[in-house]
C-alpha cells in the first residue's frame, strides 16, 4: 500500500501507459494561457510557491486557477470521468484521493485569500464559456 491508502497496479504495461500522461503543459492549459493572455490578464505558471501548485496564478491579485482533467479529478456530469473496470478499487482509491488534494488545496489558497477558479478540460473546447468564467478575476 502506498501512503495514499491504495495498491500500485500490477500492469506494467498499464503502469508505463500513465507515466506518459503529462502533469504540466498540456493542450487544455496551453489554450487557457492563450485566452487569459488575449484577456490582458498577466500570470505565472505552475506556482510552486504557492499550495498546490496552481497551474496560473496572479500573486499580486491573489487568484489561481486550477486546468483539470475530467478524468482525473472527476468532473461531475461529465462523460470524461469514465472507472476503469480493471483494478477498480485501485482507481477508486485514486480518484478519491485526488479530489480531497483538490478540495484542501483550493481551500488552503482561499485562506490565503486568493480567488479560485477550475477551468475543466472539457470546458476548454468552448474558449467563450472559459472568457466568461475568468471574467471574475479581473474584478
Amino acid at each position: 500500500m502506498t501512503s495514499l491508502g491504495y495498491e500500485k497496479p500490477t500492469d506494467p504495461a498499464r503502469s508505463a501507459l500513465m507515466r506518459r500522461v503529462r502533469q504540466t503543459g498540456t493542450k487544455a492549459e496551453d489554450e487557457v494561457a492563450a485566452i487569459l493572455r488575449q484577456s490582458g490578464l498577466r500570470f505565472r505558471r505552475n506556482v510552486k510557491s504557492l499550495p498546490g501548485s496552481p497551474d496560473f496564478a496572479n500573486k499580486t491579485h491573489h487568484w489561481a486557477i486550477f486546468v483539470n482533467g475530467c478524468f482525473w479529478h472527476r468532473h461531475q456530469g461529465c462523460g470524461r470521468t469514465t472507472t476503469p473496470t480493471r483494478n477498480r478499487d485501485f482507481w477508486l482509491a485514486k480518484f478519491a484521493a485526488n479530489v480531497k488534494r483538490d478540495k484542501i488545496k483550493t481551500c488552503l489558497l482561499r485562506a490565503l485569500g486568493f480567488r479560485v477558479v477550475t477551468i475543466w478540460e472539457c470546458e476548454v473546447r468552448m474558449p467563450t464559456k472559459v472568457r466568461r468564467r475568468l471574467k471574475a478575476l479581473m474584478r
